[in-house]
C-alpha cells in the first residue's frame, strides 16, 4: 500500500489534470507493481514550439527476451484529459544503446501499439499498456547493443531502482535480420519527437490520435516490415516476416476483441447474479416474516374462539337466572372497604340532595331560609363523610 505523503505528491502533481482521481488510480497502480518507474511534472514541447507541463513515468521495465531479462529504458507522458486520449510512450536508449526500428518503435524512439491505436477512456489503462509493451519487446527488442570499436558516450548509463548496470541487450544480428543500417544523429530531432501543438483538434480532441500509425524508414503504414537490403531489394524473407507481422497483429486485435466482449458478458453476469442473491434474501425475509405473522394470527383466532365460549356461556347464564339485586351485586374482601363504599355511597346521595334543594329554591317550592337550615346540615354531613373516606383510603394504602 501506498504511503500517505506520496499519495498527496501525486495529487499535488495531478493538480491541473481533468480527471485527477481516475489518472492517480492509474499512476498508482503502476507504481505499486513497477517500483523502476518514477513520475514527475515536466514541460514537454510540441512541435508549434508551445509548451505544457504534463506528468510522466520514466524507468526500465523487465522484458523476457530469449529466456534472458533485460531492462528497458521508456518513458510515458500523460495527457492533462487522461484518460480520455492515450498517453504518448518513448524509448529513451542509454548511451550505450541504440534504437531498432520496428513497427512498434520509430528512429526517434516514439511507440506504436495496437493498445494505444485502440485506446478506450473507460476500459484502457496504464498498467495493461505496460504489460503489452513487456509482451510487445519479448518478440521485438526495441533497442540493441552499440558494436564495441564506436567511442563510448561520454555521458553515465540509465541505471534501474535496484543500482545495477543492465544485461548485454540483443544485437542488430540478434534476430537473424541482418545488420541494421546506420542512424541519423538523434540530436538533431531533440529528446522527443515532435508533435502536434496542443490547441490542435484532431478527432475532436486537443492531443493528437493513433488512428494511423507512422511512415517508419523500412515499414508501410501497414505494418508490413519491407526492409530494403544493401541492394535495396526485398528478399523473401521480408516478405514472409511482413505477412507473419500482420497476421500476428491480427490476431491480437481479434483476441482482444473476443476477451474484451467476454469481460463485459461476464460482468453483466456476475451483476445479473448478485441481483439474483439479494432478490432471494428478500424473499426469504418476506416469507419468514409471513409465517411469523401467519402464527401470530392463529395465536389471536384461538384467543378470540375462547372469549367467544365465554361469553356465550355468560349469556346463557345471565337468560337462566331471574335477576341480579344490586346490594348483592356490589360485595366488598374487608370491613374498611364496605365502611369506604357504604361512606361514598352515602355522600353521593346528600351530594343528590344538596342539587335538588336547590332546584327547589329556584322553583319557589322552599324559602331561602329552609334552603339555608337544611344545606348546613347536609353540608356538615358530607364533610364528615368526606373525611371518613380519606381516613380509610389511607388506612387502606389506596392513592390519595
Amino acid at each position: 500500500m501506498m504511503p500517505a505523503a506520496e499519495e498527496a505528491q501525486i495529487s499535488k502533481l495531478l493538480s491541473r489534470y481533468k480527471n485527477i482521481n481516475a489518472t492517480k488510480k492509474d499512476v498508482i497502480d503502476v507504481i505499486t507493481s513497477y517500483r523502476s518507474l518514477a513520475y514527475n511534472l515536466q514541460k514537454f514541447v510540441f512541435n508549434d514550439g508551445s509548451t505544457k507541463d504534463l506528468f510522466n513515468l520514466s524507468g526500465t521495465i523487465p522484458v523476457v527476451y530469449k529466456n534472458n531479462t533485460y531492462y528497458i529504458p521508456i518513458c510515458i507522458w500523460l495527457m492533462d484529459t487522461h484518460p480520455q486520449n492515450a498517453p504518448m510512450c518513448f524509448v529513451k536508449p542509454t548511451p550505450t544503446m541504440q534504437i531498432k526500428v520496428s513497427m512498434y518503435v520509430d528512429h526517434n524512439g516514439k511507440i506504436y501499439l495496437p493498445y494505444l491505436h485502440d485506446w478506450q477512456p473507460h476500459t484502457s489503462d496504464l498498467l495493461s499498456l505496460i504489460q503489452v509493451m513487456i509482451l510487445t519487446f519479448g518478440d521485438h527488442p526495441p533497442v540493441f547493443s552499440k558494436p564495441k570499436d564506436q567511442p563510448p558516450n561520454p555521458y553515465p548509463a540509465f541505471s534501474t531502482s535496484g543500482g545495477g548496470g543492465y544485461p548485454p541487450y540483443p544485437t542488430a544480428n540478434a534476430t537473424g535480420g541482418g545488420t541494421f543500417p546506420p542512424f541519423p544523429p538523434t540530436s538533431n530531432f531533440g529528446p522527443y519527437p515532435p508533435y502536434p501543438s496542443a490547441n490542435s483538434n484532431v478527432g475532436g480532441s486537443s492531443y493528437p490520435s493513433y488512428m494511423n500509425f507512422p511512415q517508419v524508414p523500412g515499414y508501410n503504414a501497414g505494418y508490413n516490415p519491407s526492409t530494403p537490403s544493401s541492394t535495396g531489394t526485398i528478399t523473401e524473407e521480408h516478405i514472409k516476416a511482413s505477412l507473419i507481422s500482420a497476421v500476428e497483429d491480427k490476431l491480437r486485435r481479434r483476441l482482444q476483441e473476443k476477451v474484451n466482449q467476454y469481460q463485459a458478458e461476464i460482468e453483466t453476469l456476475n451483476r445479473t447474479k448478485q441481483e439474483l442473491v439479494e432478490g432471494t434474501s428478500k424473499i426469504d425475509n418476506v416469507i419468514a416474516r409471513l409465517n411469523r405473522e401467519e402464527v401470530e394470527l392463529q395465536k389471536n383466532i384461538n384467543i378470540l374462539r375462547d372469549k367467544e365460549q365465554e361469553l356465550e356461556k355468560s349469556l346463557e347464564t345471565l337468560e337462566k337466572s331471574d335477576g341480579i339485586d344490586p346490594d348483592e351485586a356490589v360485595t366488598t374482601t374487608a370491613p374498611l372497604y364496605r365502611q369506604l363504599l357504604n361512606a361514598y355511597a352515602e355522600e353521593a346521595a346528600l351530594e343528590d340532595a344538596i342539587y335538588y334543594l336547590g332546584e327547589a329554591l329556584r322553583c319557589g317550592v322552599i324559602d331561602l331560609e329552609t334552603f339555608l337550615k337544611h344545606v348546613r346540615q347536609l353540608s356538615r354531613k358530607q364533610f364528615m363523610l368526606r373525611a371518613l373516606m380519606q381516613k380509610c383510603r389511607q388506612k387502606a394504602g389506596l392513592a390519595g
